[in-house]
């Protein structure tokens, strides 16, 4: 009878990660960088802006000269002329005169601030009423005042969004240096599986695990290949993991990681060239019967074959190796976390770290976390659930009114 390995609990599970290397870089166009992880950090070789400019429609002043105006005092300013978008100014502002200015023009010599046009009324063609003062460096942007010169701007191992695409883009960079998308392979086994497309027989079940932690993958940025289902079959097993692991960076194979007399995957680790076996059992629930092993210095998971365990068993501890070999440093902005206020009681065994699924209730100013119950085979639970709250190995469950932190799914 095989029998687990010593379980491992998540600290010593998750120190895994720095036996696999971050995968090599590549040059991609900036307008396909969305979601990829910088390779490096990025330095600014310009100051932005580049030039003193407008935020407002209005006047550009000088400070000084609307000290004090008010709408029973206005100050009166001498127009002098006006300054065109995209144009350097060829003219200057001195004491008591005010330009005519867009939002994002150049603000000519001399001014040191913008008065916005909804504060001033035009007496003639040369002479503007100012109805309230503005203090120097007010509705402009000064030289380097977002990004200057020489910093760095952005951090290699932080994931590009849609800003940090602007930020690139205002710099002038076209390309954009990024680490590889992990390629993982996904392979369900279980001779009581069969595809979607098939109306399940008597004892028969349809093929979940595949779609749900293609997804997952997706969900991070990476790539997913589906390699289908095999059998309770060693032989099939080994060729397909094979295959798959010729194909991809990391292997997940669900069902067949317990110590039945059908589950092969410890078995098939073993016969594979250059294959160490990490650990074999985790100290939590669901998810016990995990696998972790480095083949010819990949992953390879054997995950649990009940749909809840090994979406758990990815979520919290499958994802951190993935944004690991993705290049997510520890020097990246960290999510913030998110907290709510448990509804009820939680039991919980001792010795061992439990994952509950929790739906969220916004009521009377608070967000309650509700614990959803049910086996680690129904689907539903996780379709109704909007995260996971863990409870410590030490711990004899939660009381009500308990502050949790939510792992959002």
């Amino acid at each position: 009878m095989k029998e687990f390995f010593k379980v491992k609990t998540i600290d010593q599970v998750l120190e895994y990660r720095t036996q696999f290397v971050p995968l090599e870089t590549e040059e991609v166009p900036l307008g396909n960088s969305m979601g990829r992880i910088l390779a490096e950090d990025i330095h600014s070789d310009i100051d932005l802006p580049d030039f003193t400019r407008s935020i407002m429609d209005g006047f550009a002043v000088r400070g000084a000269s609307t000290f004090g105006a008010g709408e029973g005092n206005p100050a009166y300013l001498a127009v002098k002329g006006s300054v065109a978008m995209g144009e350097i100014p060829n003219l200057s502002v001195g004491p008591g005169e005010a330009v005519r200015i867009s939002t994002g023009g150049m603000l000519p010599e001399g001014a040191d601030s913008v008065i916005m046009v909804e504060h001033t009324e035009a007496i003639d063609e040369t002479t503007i009423e100012v109805y309230r003062s503005v203090a120097p460096g007010q509705n402009m942007v000064a030289v380097g005042e977002d990004i200057k010169k020489g910093e760095a701007i952005l951090i290699g191992g932080q994931v590009i969004r849609p800003q940090e695409a602007g930020l690139l883009a205002a710099l002038g960079k076209q390309a954009v240096r990024v680490r590889k998308k992990p390629v993982v392979g996904i392979i369900s086994t279980g001779d009581e599986v069969v595809p979607v497309d098939k109306v399940p027989g008597p004892g028969q079940i349809r093929d979940v695990n595949t779609h749900t932690l293609l997804n997952q993958v997706l969900e991070l940025g990476a790539s997913a290949i589906p390699f289908g289902i095999v059998g309770d079959d060693y032989d099939a097993l080994l060729a397909k993991s094979t295959e798959a692991l010729d194909r991809c960076d990391m292997v997940l194979v669900s069902g067949g990681s317990s110590v039945g007399v059908r589950d092969f995957t410890i078995d098939v680790i073993s016969a594979m060239e250059d294959s160490d076996i990490l650990f074999h059992g985790i100290s939590i629930s669901p998810g016990k019967p995990t696998i972790l092993a480095r083949v010819q210095n990949k992953q390879f998971w054997g995950l649990p074959g009940h749909v809840v365990s090994a979406m758990v068993v990815f979520a919290r501890i499958v994802k951190p190796f993935i944004e690991h070999i993705s290049g997510i440093s520890g020097r990246a902005p960290k999510k913030i976390k998110f907290t709510a206020t448990l509804s009820r009681n939680v039991a919980s065994a001792q010795g061992r770290v439990d994952f509950v699924r929790i739906r969220l209730i916004q009521k009377n100013d608070t967000t309650w976390a509700e614990p959803i119950l049910g086996k680690s085979g129904l689907i539903s639970t996780m379709v109704k659930a909007d995260g996971l709250i863990e409870i410590g190995m030490n711990t004899e469950g939660l009381d009500k009114g308990t502050e949790v932190e939510v792992i959002l799914l």
